[in-house]
């Protein structure tokens, strides 16, 4: 069973140059961590993303790696029929390193959800759902915001499934990321003087959020920065 995202990995030509990229969106140091090929950590509250070095042209969001139950150390590749890279671990590498993040320092930004588009969402039921346990929090259908759209949520972290209306798209592939913050100008105001370029905010789908598109230093991947609504009666974020 699913219990969260450990790490989401993304795969960069130039680890350096993508390092310094995100340490300027996400305000904090790479964390260096050994492996076959070169790659860095930035530790977020809800996962980490994980810059690893391959021989690509650019950046491309390359797999998740999911914390899972019953999971060794090490990881363990799931097979799926969408030729995707998604593979389990017990989140024991990850945990120590979370937790001295977690009492050095708070993160201003925590990833809010990550965007795969398919040809087929029904698949992501099985694989997604059934396979490995995770929720499905909603399934519909929205034309007007690009076509069939699931919301699979576990660990405080969303990942949507978007099949687009009409013709056929490209094969399966992760899309974009958006990272959820308390209070989005403030934050625009911090990552300007950091040379990070935005859009304007502006009004988000859900009513009470607030959005802004990232236009730099987001090594090419589709980014979004949300302010959640806030609802009166709890008190508390709404996702």
């Amino acid at each position: 069973m699913v219990t969260g995202f450990d790490r989401i990995v993304i795969a960069v030509p130039a680890l350096a140059d993508a390092s310094e990229e995100y340490r300027r969106l996400l305000g904090m140091e790479p964390l260096p961590v050994a492996g076959e090929s070169p790659r860095a950590w930035f530790i977020l509250p809800n996962t980490v993303i994980e810059l690893v070095q391959t021989p690509l042209d650019r950046a491309a969001v390359q797999g998740i790696v999911f914390a899972s139950d019953g999971s060794g150390a090490g990881e363990t590749p799931v097979a799926n029929s969408r030729g995707l890279d998604l593979r389990l671990c017990n989140g024991e590498v990850t945990a120590s390193t979370r937790e001295h993040y977690r009492e050095k320092r708070k993160a201003q930004m925590r990833v809010d959800h990550l965007v795969l588009r398919t040809r087929d969402a029904a698949d992501f039921i099985a694989l997604f759902g059934q396979q490995l346990g995770i929720r499905l929090a909603l399934d519909k259908t929205v034309p007007e915001w690009g076509g069939r759209m699931l919301f699979f949520r576990v660990g405080k972290l969303t990942l949507e499934v978007i099949e687009p209306s009409g013709e056929p798209g490209a094969a399966d592939h992760f899309w974009g990321i958006a990272y959820q913050c308390p209070d989005l100008e403030q934050l625009a105001a911090v990552l300007a003087n950091r040379g990070v370029a935005l859009s304007e905010v502006r009004a988000g789908r859900k009513p009470g959020s607030r959005v802004a598109t990232v236009k730099s230093h987001s090594l090419g991947i589709p980014t979004l920065l949300i302010q959640p609504s806030v609802s009166a009666a709890a008190g508390t974020l709404q996702p």
